[in-house]
């Protein structure tokens, strides 16, 4: 094993039974490897007794930290404070619903050594077929293919970091579960490595069917801000001088229509759509300059470079 530090994050909500049983079978795993290493517990707002319960144990394992929020936020605001207060050189996220596997943690660490984001496969996942992992498949393949990442399975939680992948990405709404897609644009490296999925002992999952959707709109802002976000004007500008162009073809041939021909134009449909398409072709080049102001302002504000740079030779 690697000599570097290592951070476990785990996002806990609601996770009583299940956080002794975790915390002991993450300290004989790590104990056992012999690497240095801190878990961070991150409580999601729980209800019941889980912050008392980390709380005791904290106190007695200064390798533990505890992170209580006010409230419920969601895994993602929990995976960002995790990774905002984790000091490892190798980040490790997992579930506190001991259906993934400490054990596979020494591996995927080792792992990190030659890639900088090492993701778990649950390829024997344990989990009902039709209401978990059907659409999981799904959403794993419609994933890949918009962000151009192909990876397994998106939504296993087990993941390794390297510490400078994470660090600077900022996480909102549903982000956790596109971090690989959003590493990809700083140029990180990807492996896959199969792990253990154990079914559910104690409780009832939180996620169900209804994220859908919320998976649904996250993709399509991943997408825009991998594709667009420094140029906005792509986005609206083309669609826009498309339509504006058909739009202003149309009008132009039933000018023609009219003036030539003589023909009767005003109550013609095509000549409301040739409007229309003017109209919107407009708006949406407009709606692409003021994005290209508002990218200028926020990246001259930052005063960040557009760049990132991965070594110098001098």
């Amino acid at each position: 094993m690697s000599d570097s530090m290592v951070s476990i994050v785990i996002p806990v909500y609601n996770e009583e039974e299940s956080v002794p049983v975790l915390y002991k079978a993450i300290k004989n795993a790590m104990d056992d490897a012999g690497v240095g290493y801190e878990i961070i517990f991150v409580d999601d707002g729980s209800k019941d007794n889980t912050f008392s319960i980390l709380s005791e144990i904290q106190k007695g394992d200064g390798k533990v930290v505890v992170i209580s929020f006010r409230r419920n936020f969601g895994q993602t605001a929990a995976m960002s404070a995790g990774f905002d207060y984790a000091k490892g050189d190798v980040i490790v996220t997992m579930d506190a619903d001991l259906q993934n596997d400490p054990k596979d943690i020494p591996r995927l660490v080792e792992k990190a050594k030659d890639y900088d984001v090492v993701s778990g496969w649950r390829k024997n996942r344990k989990d009902p077929f039709f209401s978990r992992r059907l659409p999981s498949m799904m959403a794993n393949w419609l994933i890949s293919k918009v962000t151009g990442v192909y990876l397994h399975d998106y939504g296993c939680t087990l993941k390794a970091y390297r510490k400078e992948v994470v660090k600077n990405i900022k996480l909102y709404g549903e982000m956790h579960r596109f971090i690989p897609a959003i590493a990809s644009w700083v140029g990180a490296s990807f492996t896959e490595e199969v792990v253990e999925h154990h079914p559910r002992r104690f409780g009832k999952s939180k996620y169900g069917i209804s994220r859908t959707v919320r998976v649904i709109l996250d993709l399509i802002t991943v997408k825009f801000l991998q594709s667009f976000s420094t140029r906005p004007i792509h986005a609206f500008g083309t669609p826009g001088l498309v339509l504006g162009g058909t739009g202003f073809l149309i009008s132009l041939y039933l000018s023609y229509d009219k003036l030539i021909l003589g023909h009767q134009i005003g109550n013609r449909p095509l000549l409301l759509l040739s409007a229309l398409f003017i109209i919107l072709g407009a708006q949406l080049v407009v709606m692409g300059l003021l994005g290209e102001m508002l990218a200028r302002i926020y990246h001259e504000s930052q005063g960040k470079p557009i760049y990132i740079v991965k070594k110098v030779l001098r």
